[in-house]
């Protein structure tokens, strides 16, 4: 008699997760690709800057001739809403070593006109071919274990964030940054969490994408509520993670006349720096 499967044996693997399903596009000739933005990956209706990243980052990895991102810069011009999107891709150099293309994502409006909701510039290459030499003084983010940290829906009184992509992340949050939850933010922009795909599927280069932009804003520990939706965000990726959870931290050092960063570093679990990222977002002061 077979043996019983184990929940590591359940878990996705990519290119069979709902990730990887809800980022595929569909090359409609060189350069053009649709896709259905799903509603899974909302915040409050919007779709989510991370997927939406990650789905442009897939078009941009079918159309250059290297697989990976590098570095992929990205302006918000609108709002994005879940359902039938376009995205067109343009070379704009291509290198032994790194290539370098644009993409934008497009939605018609309620009047049938064609939208421009993102516009990106990315370099990509191939994570596989650098070299191992790390020379660095950053430091690993110091979270509790997994178990000791607290998801949206932990604790006697779940936190009700209305965000449907809470459910196909697994988020454990740092409780020094869950002050906000309980009607006492800490006044310190910093946010810090463990991060996994619900079903388990690990993390490649796209995923990091996704990621950075995650977490619970940093405006929330400020004792700001509401959306803080993005105008820009730039990430690099510098290595392809380990398998496993990734840990997650994000800072503000600066909010002023309605605007604030965010600094991410995200890493895995051999101690390993695999993305940073900075985003520029504005909030909501009254």
């Amino acid at each position: 008699m077979p043996e019983q499967a184990t929940a590591a044996d359940r878990r996705a693997m990519p290119g069979d997760s709902e990730f990887d399903r809800d980022t595929a596009v569909a090359r409609r000739e060189p350069g053009v690709y649709d896709i259905d933005l799903h509603a899974g990956w909302t915040i409050a209706n919007a779709v989510n800057g991370g997927y939406l990243l990650a789905v442009l980052g897939r078009a941009l990895a079918d159309a250059l001739p290297h697989p990976d991102p590098f570095t992929v810069s990205a302006h918000y011009l609108t709002a994005s809403r879940p359902g039938p999107a376009v995205v067109r891709t343009e070379t704009v150099r291509t290198g032994r070593t790194l290539s370098t293309g644009q993409a934008s994502l497009y939605q018609r409006d309620e009047h049938g006109e064609e939208v421009e909701r993102i516009r990106v510039l990315a370099s990509y290459g191939d994570l596989d071919a650098l070299p191992d030499d790390v020379r660095t003084t950053a430091t690993p983010p110091a979270l509790p274990p997994m178990d000791q940290c607290f998801g949206p829906k932990d604790g006697p009184n779940p936190v009700d964030v209305g965000s449907a992509i809470t459910d196909r992340l697994t988020l454990k949050l740092d409780p020094a940054t869950l002050g906000w939850a309980l009607g006492a933010p800490s006044g310190k922009g910093e946010m810090r969490s463990w991060f996994a795909l619900a079903d388990g599927r690990d993390a490649d280069p796209l995923a990091l994408l996704l990621a950075v932009d995650s977490l619970p804003p940093t405006a929330f520990e400020l004792g700001l509520s509401g959306w803080v939706p993005t105008v820009e965000l730039t990430v690099h990726v510098r290595h392809r993670p380990a398998p496993g959870p990734l840990r997650v931290s994000i800072t503000t050092r600066n909010l002023a006349g309605g605007f604030l960063e965010e600094d991410a570093e995200v890493w895995d679990g051999a101690d390993r720096l695999v993305a940073q990222s900075r985003q520029l977002a504005r909030v909501r002061l009254d």
